[in-house]
């Protein structure tokens, strides 16, 4: 049986938006619908997203002995397995005990998503005499992100100077410095949108996406594994198929035009409170699981080094993690390249799944790029209710925006009209 306490916070305010608030049979129906769509909710969203992921892949499946003939528990090809499984160093954390027992100092991964502003001296007048900013957010990067992706199942193994492989999950140390990219825009492969100063640990996706920009790579080392699997995908396809239906159930679906979308989810959270809160706590069921694969130790007592609870778990996989953010980083870079190509409009600010435009009107109808037909153009942003399409997150006047740039803060952190979570899956 489970039980639910509101009273203890049982249903974190943030995941769960005004459920604590509801008659006890609308919360009622929020965890059947979320037990339906997702997994019986057991503690915190980011812990179900957790166990939806072991639910769906189980580390053993009956195996029958051939000695014997008795069925017996065996490892199911595609799992995590029953065992944890220590990362290469630059992919611990600095508190590792991969890291400290072994003095490890060669750097670590830093796969994080956007936090960029793009310098004030480099808007150009023309872009600070449009009247708007709109702020366009991808509907759960990260999801789209984990969708076909390959991940290591098993132990990796150091190379020195391999050549790349973009079909290798891993983690390379190789200098991307000497990759252009337009300063009007990130870099594609560092958090803050820097370039790169020298030789640094990327995540497979990161290197290949540099390779795609005509770059010769040339890595350094690697720490890379022989058995890979889309281990993320039944988990993306469960959790995309809970986003869609709930979105759906508030109004908003795939049949809308693009003026339709975009009036179907100013008004969504007030047709139905409840399902609205579902959608919130699937959200959060995808960043929270992502966040739970890099779990860093909680409690004062805890001393680098130490083992901490959770790396007793076989879904502690810092690297899948910055897989997962690697990408959805990266299909953020191609998607902001595209538009210069398509619009010539460059973005003044990015965080994490947020993107910042200046635009002539206050509608993403007036600068996202269409055909002819009036279709939207593959391959920018689009608008749309499922994983990877984007949604309006807020308009400002570009003054605001300026004036933010100038003191230094992300448009994008406030362009909704509060103070944004950055999602980062933590």
């Amino acid at each position: 049986m489970q039980l639910a306490i509101l009273s203890w916070d049982a249903l974190d305010e943030r995941s769960w938006p005004g459920v604590s608030d509801m008659e006890p049979a609308d919360v009622a129906r929020v965890l059947a619908v979320y037990a339906t769509r997702v997994i019986t909710p057991r503690g915190s969203t980011a812990v179900s997203g957790l166990e939806l992921m072991t639910a769906l892949r189980p580390p053993t499946r009956a195996t029958q002995d051939p000695t014997t003939g008795n069925w017996v528990s065996g490892h199911n090809p595609g799992s995590l397995g029953t065992e944890p499984m220590d990362p290469a160093p630059p992919e611990a954390t600095p508190e590792h005990p991969v890291v400290v027992d072994s003095g490890w100092s060669g750097g670590f991964l830093n796969e994080e998503a956007y936090q960029w502003v793009r310098p004030v001296d480099l808007l150009a007048d023309e872009e600070c005499t449009l009247p708007y900013v709109v702020g366009l957010d991808l509907n759960t990067a990260f999801l789209a992100a984990a969708a076909r992706l390959v991940v290591g199942l098993s132990e990796p193994d150091h190379f020195r100077a391999p050549t790349f492989n973009p079909k290798i999950p891993g983690s390379w140390l190789v200098d991307l410095s000497p990759v252009e990219v337009d300063p009007r825009l990130p870099s594609p492969f560092t958090p803050d949108g820097v370039r790169p100063t020298g030789p640094a640990w990327y995540q497979t996706h990161t290197v290949a996406y540099a390779q795609e920009l005509g770059y010769n790579v040339a890595p350094l080392e690697a720490y890379l594994r022989r058995e890979t699997g889309a281990y993320l995908d039944p988990w993306h396809d469960r959790l995309k198929t809970a986003y869609v239906d709930t979105l759906a159930d508030l109004g908003v679906t795939k049949d809308l035009m693009d003026v339709e979308f975009l009036a179907a989810m100013e008004r969504h959270k007030d047709a139905d409170p409840a399902m609205a809160a579902v959608l919130a706590a699937i959200k959060a069921t995808v960043k929270g699981g992502i966040g739970k694969l890099r779990e860093r130790p909680q409690g004062k007592r805890y001393q680098e080094g130490e083992r901490w609870p959770a790396l007793q778990r076989p879904t502690w996989r810092p690297d899948i993690r910055a897989a997962v953010i690697s990408k959805a980083r990266v299909n953020m870079h191609r998607k902001l390249t595209n538009m210069v190509k398509m619009t010539g409009l460059y973005p003044l600010a990015v965080l994490s799944d947020c993107v910042v435009y200046p635009s002539p009107g206050a509608s993403p109808l007036d600068f996202l790029p269409y055909a002819a037909s009036g279709k939207p153009q593959p391959g920018g942003f689009r608008l749309g209710p499922t994983p990877g399409l984007a949604k309006l997150e807020g308009v400002q006047p570009m003054l605001w925006a300026v004036d933010l740039m100038e003191q230094g803060y992300n448009p994008a952190r406030h362009i909704k009209g509060g103070d944004a979570v950055l999602d980062e899956g933590e």
